[in-house]
């Protein structure tokens, strides 16, 4: 066995949180390795947030085209889903290759290694390389940052493992869509793929073994996306737990709730999870715990989905800055966690940050609930149609100050700014109240839902 190779910062996995980390601790004059056994930039870059992003966008462009009759004249679509392929192909992934992304990296002055790695002691990695030249073992003197990002989760339900059944990768790489989809997971994944594919001409079911869809947003939204959903074609089966799963030359069963559905296809949208004992963390458990540094041990940090924070690319920008920062003894901001915003990508958009009502409750808050119909506002009534939407605020009573909110709408996601900004920086209510807002904008219903705080 050789000696290990003595490095300043091991980086163990390379998503977005990974890349970050590993690039600004080089530029910072350390040495570097960083190990990834997939791809450069992760799960975001390549199969979540930026093609299906652009899947969105597409059928987005649909949906607005179909409003066209009766507010600007009259509009044939015509969809293409080979245009929406080849964009993700061509200008989103390179067609799955990293090399731009790897190229980017070493530039800074990493050292990158192909391969699979764990940790077998304190600052201590062993690397499998995927060219098969052999282990190599590297000796961290002053950190490994695990940012190892997660995998599609299937639920263990009999017969799923012998199928041919679609993960969120999967959908993303397809290039001809299939006439019909069993989507298993009304969560945020679920909705977006469901949406997308159903205005593209599919015939989508989604099942999900909660009582609605979305179930850790508030149930203002969860309606709404079920209203949009079935406007849009699907069929959303709540409540109902997959007992079986077949294939055949027909295509796929699955038995739910006393139903059988059928499609021919199935994506299974219910979750993500890591493998951490293949990390070398046998005693972590589901996630590794850090504390408000980023530390998860002697000389040893863990960023994004591996934490149990968020599975967001934010989420791991935001740790990994932190890591970075304390790896380098710059001090700073430590994590604070009141006020993560999310956006589920459907129309209307899901915006929220925060507590939702039913955690400000079970918390113990003495909450007050405001809300606003954003179909009301003179921004949602110009807009008409697709304006479905609402706003609302979760408001801890006793120290006048937001401690969550939801924006769903049009532009949801961007209204979602100005209330982030007041949840992380506890504004009091009484100084919202006083703000002036643009007249017509959507951000206006802020206004009403504060009146409506009482």
């Amino acid at each position: 066995m050789t000696d290990p190779v003595r490095v300043d910062v091991v980086v163990l996995g390379l998503g977005v949180g990974g890349e970050e980390a590993a690039g600004r601790l080089a530029a910072a004059g350390l040495s570097v390795v960083g190990v990834e056994r997939r791809l450069v930039g992760g799960e975001c870059p390549y199969f979540a947030c930026v093609p299906t992003k652009m899947m969105v966008r597409a059928a987005d462009l649909l949906a607005e085209a179909r409003r066209v009759d009766g507010l600007a004249g009259h509009a044939d679509v015509a969809p293409d889903w080979g245009q929406v392929a080849r964009r993700i192909r061509d200008e989103a992934t390179d067609d799955w290759n990293d090399q731009v992304a790897v190229d980017r990296l070493v530039g800074k002055g990493v050292r990158f290694v192909r391969g699979t790695g764990r940790i077998t002691g304190t600052g201590t990695v062993a690397v499998d390389p995927a060219d098969g030249s052999g282990e190599l073992t590297f000796q961290a003197e002053r950190a490994v940052i695990v940012g190892a990002g997660t995998d599609p989760a299937a639920p263990p339900i009999p017969g799923l493992a012998d199928t041919p059944y679609w993960t969120n990768r999967d959908a993303v790489r397809d290039t001809q869509l299939p006439a019909s989809l069993l989507i298993l997971g009304g969560g945020p994944i679920g909705c977006e793929f469901a949406q997308v594919f159903a205005r593209f001409g599919v015939a989508v079911t989604v099942v999900e073994a909660a009582d609605r869809l979305l179930p850790g947003e508030e149930p203002e939204s969860s309606d709404l996306v079920r209203a949009a959903l079935t406007a849009d074609g699907v069929t959303v089966r709540i409540g109902a737990k997959v007992e079986h799963v077949g294939y055949d030359w027909r295509g796929f069963t699955a038995r739910a709730a006393g139903e059988e559905l059928t499609a021919g296809r199935l994506l299974v949208a219910t979750g993500r999870r890591t493998d951490l004992a293949d990390l070398g963390l046998p005693d972590a458990g589901r996630f590794v715990s850090v504390d408000e540094r980023m530390r998860a041990g002697d000389r040893l940090y863990a960023i994004g989905d591996v934490t149990e924070h968020g599975g967001y690319t934010h989420m791991a920008m935001y740790q990994a800055d932190i890591a970075v920062r304390d790896i380098l003894g710059e001090g700073g901001f430590s994590a604070d966690y009141r006020a993560v915003p999310r956006v589920t990508f459907t129309d209307p958009e899901i915006g929220a940050v925060g507590l939702t009502a039913a955690q400000a409750g079970r918390a113990g808050i003495n909450t007050l609930i405001g809300t606003a119909d954003v179909a009301a506002e003179a921004r949602g009534w110009i807009h008409a149609s697709g304006n479905a939407g609402v706003l609302k605020l979760v408001a801890d009573h006793d120290r006048g100050v937001l401690v969550g909110a939801t924006s769903a709408g049009p532009c949801g996601g961007e209204v979602l700014a100005a209330l982030t900004l007041a949840v992380h920086a506890e504004v009091p209510i009484e100084r919202l109240r006083s703000m002036i807002t643009a007249y017509p904008t959507f951000h206006r219903a802020i206004g009403t839902a504060l009146a409506d705080l009482g």
